[in-house]
């Protein structure tokens, strides 16, 4: 049985920005008991030539909310890149949730072979298929930012497991 597009992508982001709303929360619970400063983790990184958790999120944030739109034909909405806070991060993602859960499995299935066109960064044009855009674009790199997001707060000592970076399902 073949599995559908909306199935491949929308439960999934769903799952895994979940999870990494209650991992920001352990972290603040963590710094909140040790009498750590917030920004400690908030700006933490696992090696120097990598982004912060913060922009490790609103990456994470972006990539759920750029494959869901794009798959279903609609404009992808900007964020502004400005959250310094945990609240504001969870802001962030709970904005994401909603835009996500506001589109429809019929948006986004029958979109494998519509025409995904990305700018990543540069001024050069990208072309995919939707389904090679989510398969081997969109979701290698969303779940490259919550994995990241996860392993950053592992190393500062944040209790967290594999149980907490899975979520529900």
């Amino acid at each position: 049985m073949a599995i559908s597009m909306y199935a491949a992508s929308v439960p999934v982001f769903r799952q895994l920005l979940t999870s990494l709303n209650a991992l920001l929360n352990k972290a603040e619970a963590h710094a909140a008991a040790k009498k750590i400063d917030p920004d400690v983790f908030l700006q933490a990184r696992l090696f120097p030539d990598m982004f912060a958790l913060t922009r490790q999120v609103q990456l994470a944030s972006d990539f759920a909310k750029a494959a869901t739109t794009r798959l279903a034909g609609v404009p992808v909405p900007g964020y502004e890149d400005t959250e310094q806070t945990f609240e504001e991060l969870h802001a962030r993602i709970n904005k994401t949730l909603a835009l996500i859960d506001g589109v429809t499995a019929a948006q986004i299935d029958g979109s494998e072979e519509r025409e995904i066109v990305i700018q990543p960064g540069t001024p050069r044009e990208r072309k995919f298929t939707g389904q090679a855009y989510l398969l081997h674009y969109a979701m290698p790199q969303f779940l490259f930012h919550v994995t990241t997001a996860y392993a950053i707060l592992r190393h500062n000592g944040v209790e967290v497991g594999k149980r907490d970076f899975m979520g529900s399902f």
